[in-house]
């Protein structure tokens, strides 16, 4: 399936596509557009736009994107639901509701920097979400016990 939204990737139009691939879609391909052609090159290809305003898959109140994808397919993953409040409060601007917001919102901003092409940035930061998924799993195993 493709999945548009708009280009200049940050924290939610690159953790987007790395929670689509890794829980709901392996086979996604995405498209970057310009944000005034996500919702019509969404109905020329057929695909799902997300991030973008008169998406579906888009903020809703104080729930970014990928809260709202983890909703909509209700994915009940405790990690992924702790890697989504590091996500929240790093995309929404609110990095003092999670310790780990400020640092991953520098990170976003170093890769954005570094790697303009948003297919680029996307492939080399999922090694970044896959890590921080994984310190995510150890976080909510210890905190169960």
């Amino acid at each position: 399936m493709k999945w548009i939204t708009r280009s200049h990737a940050h924290v939610d139009r690159v953790a987007c596509p790395w929670l689509i691939t890794r829980f709901v879609d392996s086979d996604a391909e995405f498209l970057f557009v310009s944000k005034s052609k996500v919702m019509e090159t969404a109905e020329k290809t057929g695909g799902i736009p997300f991030d973008t305003a008169g998406a579906e898959l888009h903020h809703q109140g104080n729930r970014c994107t990928f809260d709202v994808i983890i909703q909509k397919y209700e994915l009940s993953d405790k990690a992924l639901l702790r890697l989504a409040k590091i996500i929240n409060a790093a995309d929404t601007g609110h990095l003092e509701a999670d310790p780990l917001a400020a640092g991953f919102e520098a990170i976003a901003v170093g890769y954005s920097l570094r790697f303009p092409d948003d297919m680029e940035n996307i492939q080399r930061q999922f090694e970044v979400y896959d890590a921080l998924y994984a310190w995510c799993r150890l976080d909510v195993a210890g905190s169960s016990a």
